[in-house]
């Protein structure tokens, strides 16, 4: 349980105080969901008992800053949730009254790729000679990726549905970035655009397996836009497979993985794990079971943090 550390006078945690004196709107709901432990389950329900519909995935990216709300029944659970949460009149209100110019789309705190590859040097001259910032003008909102191993114990192939949203204007691609096992060939490894999306310019380097490839967007995003689309990579070119993870650099957003194994290539044991940075030593260890059917085994973040999320696996 997050911990608040000093409280005032009124009993209102400091950082809460802090919050709801200065904002941002989206700290401040969350701190005080946090402060008055309550799941987001319970807040819906609260508000429901008070004639107001939200949805818990609304809620969730209230508290993220992927949205705001702004209707006038949002506004309403506002001002509901003010007297749910026990804060003062108007407290949350005020908040959202601050000029903002697109206030959907405020750009999430980033993490640096140098904290989360160990390639990140190379990251960074591919992304150069593609002309295109590091910071692209997205943040994700929901992701959900698929990772098959094959007869071998081999990484055959990932495919994602990406859900993101532009925290600036004219945005009209993202770059998605495949780094391989050892021994992968990434001049050999197959970038396929499979909805909303076309394949650009794809650029490797073959000492470090890793592959920048643009995936183009027909119209231009602007801030606050969001676009679906899914994409895949086809591999097949590494040794055995021990581990596949994810580095994030925004906090926010739902993220599921699921990797799928081939029947005559089954793991011994599979577990998750989590790192603050690629130099931290793991933690967040919870074993996962392998179901029969399917041969797959598959986690599921609800809100990730800036980090490395991800499943390994034994042989042996």
């Amino acid at each position: 349980m997050r911990q608040h550390g000093t409280q005032l006078a009124d009993g209102t945690p400091a950082d809460l105080e802090a919050a709801l004196r200065t904002g941002p709107f989206h700290v401040a709901l969350r701190a005080a969901i946090a402060a008055r432990r309550l799941p987001l389950q319970r807040v819906r329900h609260h508000l429901a008992r008070q004639g107001v519909n939200v949805g818990v995935t609304s809620l969730s990216y209230w508290q993220q800053g992927a949205r705001r709300p702004q209707r006038t029944e949002s506004l309403r659970a506002v001002r509901a949730l003010e007297e749910i949460l026990d804060l003062p009149e108007e407290s949350l209100i005020r908040l959202l009254a601050k000029p903002s110019e697109h206030p959907d789309c405020e750009r999430p705190a980033a993490r640096s790729y140098r904290s989360l590859l160990d390639a990140s040097d190379v990251v960074q001259e591919l992304i150069a000679e593609l002309g295109s910032p590091l910071d692209g003008g997205l943040h994700t909102i929901g992701h959900h990726e698929r990772v098959r191993i094959g007869e071998r114990r081999e990484l055959l192939g990932r495919d994602s549905q990406h859900v993101v949203r532009a925290h600036r204007d004219a945005v009209d691609r993202y770059l998605a970035i495949y780094h391989g096992d050892p021994g992968c060939v990434p001049e050999r490894v197959g970038v396929h655009a499979l909805e909303n999306c076309r394949t650009g310019r794809v650029r490797w380097h073959h000492e470090t397996g890793v592959l920048v490839a643009e995936l183009l967007f027909d119209a231009r995003l602007r801030a606050g836009d969001t676009h679906l689309f899914r994409y895949g990579f086809e591999d097949g070119t590494a040794g055995a497979a021990t581990e596949y993870f994810r580095g994030f650099t925004f906090a926010g957003g739902q993220y599921a993985l699921q990797v799928r194994f081939d029947e005559g290539a089954l793991p011994v044991r599979c577990h998750r794990f989590t790192q603050h940075s690629a130099a931290a030593p793991r933690g967040g260890r919870q074993e996962l079971t392998l179901s029969g059917s399917h041969r797959s085994v598959h986690l599921v973040e609800p809100q990730v943090r800036a980090g490395i999320l991800g499943i390994a696996w034994d042989w042996e």
